[in-house]
């Protein structure tokens, strides 16, 4: 299965968060069963919401993302023209434009998008949690 870490998802597996269910931990660790990949959108929204505070905890991964993504063991997911057009077509339901790239994302690529926001599920995107 190719898998699609939610921003937080990947935040919480980097700092070892308690906050990760079970069945994600799983998945995420199954490296012969799944690719886990990383948005630049996820990137994007890392450097921002900690550039403005929102994430103060960020700090080691903030500063070199890609690396993070590497050492973990993910793959990069570039943003793609295709990306952007499907993710300004979304219906409105869900405003947050980082989270609208990954539903994007995920339903181009026909990808799993591992995290816990429900409202995903209305865009009909595969979700595990």
């Amino acid at each position: 299965m190719r898998l699609l870490l939610d921003t937080h998802t990947f935040l919480w597996w980097a700092f070892t968060d308690r906050k990760l269910s079970r069945h994600a931990i799983a998945a995420i660790s199954d490296e012969d069963a799944n690719q886990v990949l990383v948005s630049a959108a996820s990137a994007w929204e890392i450097a921002v919401k900690h550039r403005i505070g929102k994430l103060p905890d960020a700090q080691a991964i903030a500063g070199d993302i890609a690396g993070a993504i590497a050492e973990e063991g993910f793959n990069e997911l570039a943003v793609s023209v295709e990306h952007a057009e499907r993710a300004g077509r979304l219906p409105g339901h869900h405003r947050d434009p980082f989270d609208r790239m990954l539903i994007a994302q995920a339903i181009s690529e026909d990808l799993t998008l591992v995290s816990n926001e429900r409202a995903f599920d209305v865009y009909g995107v595969k979700r595990l949690w």
